[in-house]
């Protein structure tokens, strides 16, 4: 007998799946599920604009949360470890390019859970927000904003036509990820810094406490050096670039050292 069908859209929060979902049901198109993973490591403003979707859409949306929490396998958690130098360490530690963890626990895993014991009853047909200048991560889903040729800032207005800003967010930041990313550029973490310092002063204790390099080339006390050394420079209108600026700043970091 053949199985009915449930359209789901999988809804990050940002601004390709906001932008999906609201064009979505304005097309008529079916929505039967709203999928939202929450990491715990959202912005609050995001959490804002989630609570602030449901109530235009006029449909729940389903929220899914990993039955462990970033903190436990961030701090204490005891994986297998592939590589013997890192046996009997705590924790899974920062994500990296080729180990985003985070992601797979936190996310995919949830998400792949929920839909394989909806796809005993159903035929599943998923929508992920994808914008039409992004077509290098497409897989194997549906994916409307590609079809639409929305493009990434095509989203951000449309989602502002009709009144959602993040409280601000997308005005910071180019993308609005889990605020404690490793993956970030500097500019962003230098935004973070400056426009959500407690958020900064968390970053700064959690890599204390924990045993990889927050970066490749820094920890985040050494960028909270490197930032602040950059604010001195700025407010005597000198440059934060070019060899005598790295000079200096790698004495600073020496510092951290004695």
């Amino acid at each position: 007998m053949k199985k009915p069908i449930k359209h789901i859209v999988s809804l990050s929060g940002g601004k390709d799946s906001t932008a999906m979902l609201l064009r979505m049901l304005e097309e008529s198109m079916p929505v039967d599920i709203i999928l939202f993973c929450d990491t715990g490591l959202e912005f609050e403003a995001m959490y804002r604009h989630i609570d602030k979707l449901e109530k235009y859409v006029k449909i729940p949306i389903t929220r899914l949360k990993a039955p462990q929490s970033f903190e436990y396998m961030f701090y204490e958690h005891m994986p297998k470890r592939k590589n013997p130098n890192l046996e009997g360490r705590k924790g899974f530690s920062w994500s990296g390019p080729r180990n985003r963890w985070c992601t797979s626990v936190l996310k995919t895993r949830v998400i792949n859970r929920y839909l394989k014991a909806l796809s005993k009853e159903y035929t599943i047909y998923q929508y992920i927000g994808i914008a039409a200048d992004e077509p290098n991560r497409v897989r194997e889903f549906n994916y409307p904003l590609i079809d639409w040729g929305m493009t990434e800032s095509d989203c951000l207005a449309y989602c502002k036509e009709r009144g959602f800003d993040w409280d601000g967010l997308y005005d910071i930041f180019h993308r609005v990820s889990c605020w404690c990313c490793p993956l970030q550029s500097l500019e962003e973490l230098r935004k973070l810094r400056r426009h959500f310092p407690k958020l900064w002063e968390k970053l700064r204790y959690m890599d204390k406490h924990t045993w990889r390099n927050f970066l490749k080339d820094y920890s985040v006390e050494q960028l909270e050096v490197r930032f602040a050394y950059e604010d001195e420079l700025l407010a005597q209108g000198l440059p934060i670039k070019g060899k005598a600026f790295f000079c200096a700043l790698k004495e600073r970091l020496k510092e951290l050292t004695i």
